[in-house]
């Protein structure tokens, strides 16, 4: 019989190395990229602090501020009466070298302008105390937004699908329109600029051999013009009365009943 061996069995152990320290997932990448983001937009901000001048700074804050309207299905602020588009069709864009339009700019501008928002506030104020008053004031207010452009202060009365503001094809005024003119010519007294009228309608769906488009915007804002002064506004004020038919949609469907409407402007008393 052999003899025994004394000798201690052997053990071996195999141990993983990774080289590096092992992985630690991509969440610092994540975090990376969010901080160069960051930093992009915080010296992009500074640039256009540096490079812009104050009127076109306040037309970029401008256009990220919603203007007030006063339904919640035409605008999209958050405000007290709601937003509507802050680039309306009609508002020109500014120069960066200080022209407006081919007309350089001043101080008579500025007070113009800060006088018409003034002038929309209170009137903006008005109309909602109005709309307190009765469920049908504040109907009627659906139909209204307001906003300043380069030719004034513009209150724009339109159409909401099945709520016209006329008879179809007419200009025979439906209630809610002598509502909204009784508001208004109350408003409007807050300030004395003069004023225009605007006629606008929805285009046609096919070309016709006379298109009545023209004298029926222009015969609804002359109606429009009427309603008013038959509420009390001094028909001295009233400087022009315009129809400008389908040539001016606010929509990107010119048929839309949205561009049936009618514009009262507070015109700008510097131009």
């Amino acid at each position: 019989m052999g003899g025994k061996s004394n000798a201690a069995p052997v053990i071996i152990k195999r141990k993983k190395v990774v080289a590096g320290g092992g992985h630690h997932g991509g969440a610092w990448k994540v975090a990376y990229a969010d901080f160069v983001t960051a930093m992009m937009a915080f010296f992009l901000l500074m640039w256009l602090l540096g490079a812009t001048t104050e009127k076109q700074r306040k037309g970029v804050a401008d256009y990220f501020r919603p203007t007030v309207s006063l339904t919640r299905e035409s605008g999209g602020g958050e405000d007290v009466l709601y937003g509507d588009s802050s680039m309306p069709s009609d508002t020109m864009a500014k120069s960066g070298s200080g022209v407006d339009g081919g007309r350089q700019t001043d101080k008579g501008d500025t007070a113009a302008e800060a006088e018409l928002h003034e002038a929309k506030s209170d009137i903006d104020k008005a109309l909602t105390a109005f709309g307190g008053e009765s469920m049908t004031m504040q109907q009627a207010l659906r139909h209204v937004v307001s906003r300043v452009t380069d030719e004034g202060l513009v209150i724009e009365v339109f159409d909401i699908e099945g709520l016209p503001l006329f008879a179809p094809e007419t200009t025979d005024p439906a209630p809610a329109l002598y509502d909204i003119s009784r508001m208004l010519a109350e408003v409007l007294g807050i300030a004395r600029n003069d004023i225009a009228v605007n006629g606008h309608v929805r285009a046609y769906p096919a070309p016709l051999a006379r298109n009545p488009a023209w004298d029926l915007s222009a015969a609804r804002a002359d109606r429009m013009r009427l309603l008013l002064e038959q509420a009390g506004l001094p028909a001295a004020r009233i400087a022009r009365i315009e129809g400008h038919a389908d040539r001016r949609p606010v929509t990107a469907d010119p048929m839309a009943i949205r561009n049936n409407r009618i514009e009262i402007i507070l015109l700008r008393k510097d131009r």
